[in-house]
């Protein structure tokens, strides 16, 4: 069958009945096509998973499971789920996978619901040291509704101290613990977290939301075989849709499956659901391995760059996908390089940096990621190029102009989604 009987997007027409919205739309696209994109945290979705997106699946009420419904009409979404599930198992060999959280932070409220009681204690990462929001803090419902305890980095190596993860544990014996981050560059031991976690009869929750494309490629080792639940997004490194997913033993499927419906969400995004099947389909083949690979080089490349810039990455490298820069010693905050680079088209973060003497507004440091120069063909020398652009614009914000022209010049070169193909 071709694409013929397809009924998909129509921008024209968006263009006549919406051209405020169409504009949106290009606008991004120019903004896209013209900056460098840095977010640790994003990625560009292929025409294959936009077109699962834009599709009348969309239209579709599917709250349950395959084969267990509550709306009559589901025999065809439920295809698209299956698939899902099926390549996600094939892809990372866990037991069970539920594809249905709507983000990360979403099921990440399933697996709290489905292994705790609210009060219960926690051990999670230090959002300033490189966690998450729903890890435990204050104004998330993590801290609102649990007991969390919080370990983090050394000074000295701002590596995780296991044996400080370790006492934690044994001094609070916590219902469960956490690992994983969103700004800690270095490869996280899951074996160490395992054997805490048995020693103390707590659950171990992996939250790999940056980091499972890289496992997906074999960048970095997984942690499907040491959780008892691994928590994910499909948006970062895996380049799929916006949304997220669990994996847990077989054990748990069933409290893992009522806990996202009907605990936590109603209906599933059907249209999201297939385009995920889409992104694990795409992480099954073999180029998608040299990706993940490519990825951890270029951020590796990127921060020894920046060293020699004079901006000192955080524990002294990467091992994944993002580099934490600290710009003391150049004498710029972190929101003024924010600012700085993305008036030259460079689109980065601020972040903080452990033990910041600066407040979340402001920041010491900066969070570089290479998932999209990646996925735009960018190597090793482009993100020497990279690293030469941010240093020049931070250093001398009358350097804005030059450096623009100079990011133009490279995405021009290695253009994302092409206005002519």
């Amino acid at each position: 069958m071709g694409a013929e009987p397809y009924y998909g997007p129509d921008f024209g027409l968006l263009h006549r009945q919406d051209p405020e919205v169409a504009q949106v739309l290009l606008d991004e696209l120019d903004r896209l096509r013209g900056g460098l994109q840095l977010i640790a945290s994003e990625n560009f979705a292929s025409p294959a998973v936009l077109a699962a997106l834009g599709s009348t699946l969309t239209n579709k009420y599917a709250e349950g499971y395959p084969g267990r419904r509550y709306y009559a009409g589901c025999e065809v979404v439920d295809r698209a789920e299956r698939l899902a599930i099926d390549r996600a198992r094939r892809l990372f060999g866990a037991d069970h996978v539920n594809v249905q959280p709507h983000s990360g932070a979403s099921a990440n409220l399933a697996a709290y619901a489905a292994l705790l009681q609210p009060g219960d204690t926690v051990l999670a990462m230090e959002l300033s040291h490189g966690g998450h929001l729903t890890h435990g803090s204050k104004v998330n419902f993590s801290g609102r509704w649990f007991d969390v305890v919080a370990y983090g980095v050394r000074r000295d190596t701002e590596l995780i101290d296991y044996d400080e993860v370790r006492e934690l544990a044994l001094r609070h014996q916590p219902k469960m613990i956490i690992c994983g981050a969103t700004a800690y560059p270095r490869e996280i031991d899951f074996a160490a977290f395992r054997g805490i976690a048995d020693e103390v009869g707590a659950w171990l929750l992996a939250d790999v939301a940056h980091t499972v494309g890289l496992m997906a490629g074999g960048a970095l080792p997984s942690a499907v075989p040491y959780a008892d639940v691994v928590t994910f997004t499909t948006h970062k490194a895996l380049r799929g849709p916006r949304g997220g997913g669990i994996m847990c033993t077989r054990e748990l499927a069933a409290r893992i499956d009522r806990a996202v419906f009907p605990f936590v969400q109603g209906g599933p995004l059907m249209h999201a659901v297939a385009a995920k099947a889409v992104a694990f389909g795409e992480a099954l083949r073999p180029e998608f391995a040299d990706y993940a690979r490519q990825v951890v080089a270029n951020a590796q490349v990127l921060a020894d760059a920046l060293a020699a810039e004079g901006m000192r990455p955080v524990s002294g490298g990467t091992d994944s996908h993002l580099a934490l820069i600290d710009l003391r010693d150049v004498g710029v905050t972190g929101a003024v390089a924010e600012q700085r680079c993305t008036a030259a088209g460079i689109t980065l973060n601020r972040n903080t940096i452990p033990y910041d003497p600066e407040p979340p507004t402001v920041t010491s440091g900066i969070r570089v990621g290479t998932p999209c120069v990646t996925t735009q063909g960018m190597g090793a020398e482009q993100m020497k190029e990279v690293a030469s652009l941010v240093a020049q614009v931070i250093r001398n914000p009358d350097a804005v102009g030059e450096t623009r022209a100079r990011v133009a010049a490279l995405t021009e070169i290695h253009q994302i989604y092409p206005s002519e193909l």
